[in-house]
């Protein structure tokens, strides 16, 4: 039978793409954590991982299962806490402020678990940009924030903390001759007709990328939905530099898109909390920052 255990293991090497990574960051021996893929495999009766010379890729199946074993860790986590302390005595609502790339990619997750564990708490959530939100957390017309950190402004006003580190990476469609590329640089991208995203200030990071980087880019197409740069990529209309938070191995149309690293590029896509500094929380809030804290699976600590 499928045992929480062999669910870990899996979510590691999903995360780090190898077993030599997963092992050292679960602790055990390389073989050890092949035999609990290979029996997990067995057990759901489909193959979750590629296996390749430069580590291990999930399948289209692999995809599908990551979230569901985030999700069974989820429950596990929220059974354990209904036995510790009695979450049903927690009442009132949390006022949330998302933005557009956060709320599509990031939060639901966050809202269920949150509504489990704390079914007494209303939970009102407002989309809006990255300046407005900010300033209704310093006005403290709304409690919690959940946003890309990267380009905050008012940062003497606000407590924040990263709850994940989104590297970016190369999409590109199936057979490009990047793909063939030992390793992809910056200047092999700005060579590319490149389709840029311009939701969520994420032009603004690419313009802070490049500028960085003292190359132009050439970008022949804008656009503010990601589910057309996913298109437009599998199409062979162009690449994308995107955050890993936002890949899904398939365009809408069925189509497969690649994702590379890009051995020049460090800079992530920081998604986290902000709060207004120095003033007291309603009750509810700190609970649904302890919740937004399990969400944080591996990767670096919070640096803000």
């Amino acid at each position: 039978m499928m045992t929480l255990r062999q669910i870990r293991h899996f979510i590691a090497v999903a995360e780090t793409g190898s077993i030599s990574a997963a092992a050292q960051t679960a602790f055990i021996s390389q073989s050890t954590l092949t035999l609990a893929i290979q029996q997990l495999e067995e057990d759901i009766g489909v193959s979750l991982f590629s296996r390749h010379a430069k580590g291990m890729t999930l399948t289209h199946q692999g995809h599908q299962f990551l979230r569901q074993a985030h999700l069974i860790l989820a429950t596990v986590d929220n059974a354990k806490r209904s036995l510790q302390q009695s979450t049903d005595q927690v009442a009132g609502q949390v006022t949330i402020g998302v933005t557009s790339l956060v709320a599509g990619y990031y939060l639901a997750d966050l809202l269920t678990r949150f509504q489990r564990a704390y079914p007494n708490v209303a939970i009102r959530v407002m989309e809006d940009e990255r300046p407005y939100i900010e300033h209704l957390l310093v006005s403290g017309e709304i409690d919690v924030g959940v946003l890309i950190l990267s380009n905050l402004e008012d940062r003497h006003a606000l407590q924040t903390e990263v709850l994940t580190h989104s590297p970016h990476r190369l999409w590109l469609p199936a057979q490009h001759p990047l793909l063939e590329h030992d390793s992809i640089h910056l200047s092999d991208v700005a060579r590319e007709p490149l389709i840029q995203l311009n939701v969520d200030e994420m032009d603004r990071n690419a313009q802070r990328l490049w500028r960085g980087a003292g190359l132009q880019p050439n970008i022949t197409l804008r656009t503010a939905s990601t589910e057309a740069v996913r298109s437009l990529v599998a199409a062979g209309l162009g690449v994308s530099i995107q955050p890993d938070m936002t890949y899904r191995p398939w365009s809408l149309e069925g189509d497969i898109i690649e994702a590379r690293p890009i051995a020049d590029l460090n800079q992530t896509l920081d998604v986290g909390l902000a709060w207004r500094r120095g003033t007291a929380r309603p009750a509810s809030v700190d609970p649904f920052l302890a919740v937004a804290r399990e969400q944080r699976h591996g990767g670096r600590k919070p640096s803000i």
